[in-house]
């Protein structure tokens, strides 16, 4: 499946917007994980342990999307953005969204 940010698709023609798809995940940090960052953030540098958790939930968030259009009758994702929040003291939430598009190649 095609998912860009932008409206278009190179070399495609949008025949049909299906409509709005998202892909929802929450993360909470563990123990182990939030007192290795404190000790990180004493001396400065990337917290490791937040990146890949991040990572992994912009992909679970990318994945769930992606099965959402699907289940729409999609073959492509335009427009697709990512979204965060905080919920409580040791949550995050990451969406994923876009617009589902039938992209035909020219």
């Amino acid at each position: 499946m095609n998912i860009v940010t932008t409206e278009n698709i190179a070399n495609h023609k949008i025949t049909e917007v299906i409509g709005p798809v998202f892909g929802l995940t929450v993360r909470a940090r563990g123990l182990g994980k939030d007192i290795m960052a404190s000790l990180k953030g004493l001396v400065g540098g990337e917290i490791n342990q937040y990146t890949e958790m991040l990572e992994d939930a912009r992909k679970q968030a990318i994945d769930r999307m992606v099965k959402n259009a699907q289940a729409m009758g999609a073959n492509a994702i335009i427009m697709m953005r990512f979204d965060s929040g905080e919920i409580g003291q040791n949550m995050s939430e990451i969406v994923a969204y876009g617009t589902a598009v039938i992209a035909e190649k020219e």
